[in-house]
């Protein structure tokens, strides 16, 4: 309703007739100002919307394929593993150093172990600084560990005197203040014993 309540007159009102009131009767369509759709034109939009979405999914999938370094497992030709080298590894020569002490560690259940060892390592001129069992006593692989690499040549020169030849680098018996530890295993037993 308008301020006066006359509403209905409002809406009834007339106005003049005009060139847009008179529309052509051979025209088939009124009022629309839009070109007529093509044969064929919704295919097409459709076909560019499925090709957007094949290109979004596969950048997609390389982009977190690459992330998480997968994509080189999957191409065929390439591998994501080094391949080996053709060059030997180079080790020290075994060297044997009576200055730097050794703690032999009995990594079995074989009683007396560890004191076989330290007597053979004695006789062969090194200093032994500890004999005790180590932690676990289930070492199938006898194992000489050295704490610096400086130190591999008189790992070695160990492993050679016990008869094993498996030595690696680590520092987990730094807090024991050893940097030449031989942890016998049961191949060690089974050399002593037979």
């Amino acid at each position: 309703m308008t301020p006066t309540g006359k509403l209905s007159h409002v809406m009834a009102q007339k106005f003049p007739s005009d060139r847009f009131d008179q529309a052509p009767s051979d025209i088939e369509r009124v009022g629309a100002h839009r070109a007529p759709l093509q044969p064929g034109r919704r295919w097409v939009t459709f076909g560019w919307a499925a090709l957007a979405t094949v290109v979004l999914v596969v950048a997609g999938i390389v982009t977190i394929s690459l992330y998480n370094n997968e994509l080189l497992r999957i191409l065929p030709g390439s591998s994501a593993e080094e391949t080996p080298s053709d060059e030997p590894v180079q080790t020290a020569e075994p060297t044997l150093d009576p200055a730097t002490p050794v703690m032999v560690l009995n990594g079995t259940s074989t009683s007396g172990l560890a004191a076989t060892a330290a007597e053979a390592l004695t006789a062969a001129g090194l200093t032994i600084d500890v004999t005790a069992n180590a932690d676990e006593d289930t070492v199938q692989s006898t194992v000489v560990v050295y704490a610096t690499p400086e130190l591999e040549g008189a790992a070695r020169g160990i492993a050679q005197s016990l008869g094993t030849t498996e030595v690696r680098e680590g520092t987990e018996f730094a807090e024991a203040g050893a940097s030449l530890v031989v942890v016998l295993g049961a191949d060690y037993a089974a050399l002593v014993a037979g």
